[in-house]
């Protein structure tokens, strides 16, 4: 998906994995997230990827360049966020943020809790850097594709009624509140939550512009 307006919806999708970055075997997160994303989103919007070791201060710099240079809304990190040595993402999330929302966090393990009691060794936080001129939401996600599904979408049962909200939910307001482009979901995926007052008349689909 891609527009030409300079209000743009600008994604960035970040790989944290020595051995990904390294060529011992294929990444899976970035993937994974852009095929969630693709289908979840109706907005129209950009990604910027990266594909990087386990090191924190390539983290940084990283997640500093994408909200500055790159002018990014929204950025996605997946692996490095569990107790071993390595996992640094976390920590350097925390260091570049302004402003630590960690409702995400809580509900990123509330909803991997469902499977895995070793979902309490997470560590996976998000923030919000601000700039003078934009603010970006950063979030830590789970490596697993199966797992990074689970935590933005939520769970829903063999009706598709929700079971527990994925965090994507309470993303495109945060957007909107921080200044970001208006951002539409597709419901069957995930519905995102604004107050009324929020609200704007649903753009048509692609397939509809006839």
């Amino acid at each position: 998906m891609s527009t030409t307006l300079e209000d743009e919806l600008i994604i960035g999708l970040v790989s944290i994995s020595d051995r990904a970055s390294g060529g011992v075997y294929e990444d899976l997160g970035i993937p994974a997230l852009e095929s969630w994303l693709s289908a979840a989103i109706r907005t129209p919007f950009r990604l910027e990827k990266r594909l990087i070791p386990d090191e924190r201060s390539q983290i940084e710099n990283t997640l500093i360049d994408m909200v500055d240079l790159s002018h990014c809304h929204l950025i996605l990190t997946t692996g490095g966020t569990g107790p071993a040595r390595r996992d640094v993402t976390p920590d350097a999330t925390l260091s570049v943020g302004t402003k630590e929302m960690p409702g995400f966090g809580e509900q990123m393990r509330q909803i991997s809790l469902q499977f895995v009691p070793t979902a309490i060794l997470s560590r996976q936080v998000a923030v919000i850097r601000e700039t003078p001129e934009r603010a970006a939401l950063i979030m830590n996600l789970p490596g697993q594709p199966k797992a990074i599904k689970e935590t933005l979408e939520g769970l829903k049962d063999v009706d598709g009624n929700q079971l527990v909200n994925g965090i994507f939910a309470a993303v495109p307001y945060c957007i909107d509140l921080i200044g970001g482009p208006y951002m539409e979901t597709d419901p069957a995926i995930c519905k995102a939550f604004r107050p009324k007052s929020a609200l704007r008349p649903a753009q048509p689909l692609p397939e509809e512009n006839t």
